[in-house]
């Protein structure tokens, strides 16, 4: 018997997969670098041969021109470093509010869709389909033009609750003026934050290990109440409101929300709430049927059963999918600059760029802020996601 093993065929260095792949990737970085050392060099040519210099020098010069809505303070002989900051500032406040908007409405409608009611369930299906279905610009449009715009006159303004005021130029709501008292307080309220989730966290463990619930809501009131009425009464701190009068032609004091404010924060808002109450219906529903039954053999009520049972396995196929729309929303109030709101891109990638000449710097600072908003937002959101996923044991 012949027991030598054969040797394996010997493969030609040129059809080596391992080999081939190499050489495969090596040119494709090569080819990459030289194009971007191509684009790069064509581009310091012909901004040479237009007498036009480059580098980020200019955003220490003036800009020269105001912005109608800011939060942070800004004039004309601001330099275009603050224009930026002021542009960041204005962003950051339309999508932060719009993500706690959006996320509100669009849980409550991704629920109402599985309700049992026909009614509810009915006019939620028809919110989700008409209101994802209409572009997004064409919403902010209607906001702007039809609804704001249709607004009384400032002599005729509608008065709102709690001293506010709409009309066509804007909604105008109190100013809080606290005193420097007032800094105890909101050191309280820290305190009573922390107290409140370690409250939670020890609810959650009881409840794991014996079954029996606490009255977590009443007893963090109880101890909201207690921790900054007690700190607030003893340190003598004084908040009070300046409230929006008529005086002449406008009002005066008071905060005024500007309409395109108002009109972006809306349009993002549900439009992106469309969105998400689909995620919450198709995560609540990937949820076993064996769940919902086990959770009423024990008894438990509907509220408790889709707060403790239902939506925290949810979360783990609503989160992924969910991130992707606080991205679009963050990134889709760029179109506030269609209707004049001074958001990042409308300040700093527009106005700006045409103030200092300087196209290539303004881009690639307007591009480089929304890639890290972006990246916090998803760093955040997959952290979030990393704590609810399921653990192997």
């Amino acid at each position: 018997m012949n027991t030598r093993q054969d040797a394996a065929p010997q493969v030609s260095f040129i059809n080596d997969p391992v080999i081939r792949g190499i050489i495969y990737q090596v040119v494709a970085a090569v080819v990459l670098v030289v194009f971007f050392v191509w684009i790069i060099n064509n581009t310091a040519t012909n901004l040479a041969a237009q007498n036009k210099s480059t580098g980020f020098e200019f955003l220490w010069a003036p800009s020269g021109f105001d912005i109608s809505f800011k939060v942070l303070e800004y004039s004309r002989s601001s330099s275009y470093f603050q224009t930026l900051l002021v542009g960041i500032t204005n962003t950051l406040l339309v999508a932060f509010l719009g993500i706690i908007f959006a996320t509100i409405l669009g849980f409550t409608i991704g629920v109402a869709r599985l309700s049992s009611n026909f009614i509810i369930s009915s006019l939620a299906t028809v919110y989700v389909e008409t209101i994802r279905n209409i572009p997004l610009l064409l919403q902010l449009f209607f906001w702007y033009f039809a609804v704001l715009a249709s607004m009384p006159a400032v002599r005729n303004s509608y008065e709102l609750p709690l001293g506010s005021f709409i009309n066509k130029r804007g909604i105008y709501i109190p100013r809080p003026t606290p005193d420097e008292q007032f800094a105890f307080v909101w050191i309280a309220i820290a305190i009573a934050i922390v107290a409140i989730l370690a409250l939670r966290f020890w609810a959650m463990r009881r409840l794991e290990a014996t079954g029996k619930r606490f009255p977590v809501f009443f007893s963090s009131l109880g101890l909201l109440l207690v921790i900054v009425g007690g700190i607030w009464f003893f340190s003598g701190a004084d908040l009070a409101f300046e409230v929006p009068t008529l005086q002449g032609l406008n009002f005066r004091g008071g905060v005024q929300l500007p309409p395109e404010l108002v009109a972006l924060l809306f349009g993002l808002s549900i439009y992106t709430a469309s969105f998400i109450a689909e995620i919450v219906r198709a995560g609540i529903q990937a949820v076993s049927r064996g769940q919902t039954e086990a959770a009423d053999s024990l008894g438990l009520r509907e509220n408790d059963r889709l707060r403790l049972v239902i939506v925290p396995q949810a979360m783990r196929v609503i989160i992924p999918p969910l991130t992707s729309q606080y991205l679009n929303l963050t990134k889709n109030s760029s179109l506030g600059a269609a209707i004049g709101y001074p958001e990042l891109f409308n300040v700093f990638g527009s106005t700006a760029l045409n103030q200092s000449s300087r196209a290539i710097e303004c881009i690639s600072i307007t591009m480089l802020v929304y890639l890290t908003f972006s990246l916090i937002t998803s760093a955040i959101m997959n952290w979030y996601n990393a704590r609810v996923s399921l653990v192997e044991r």
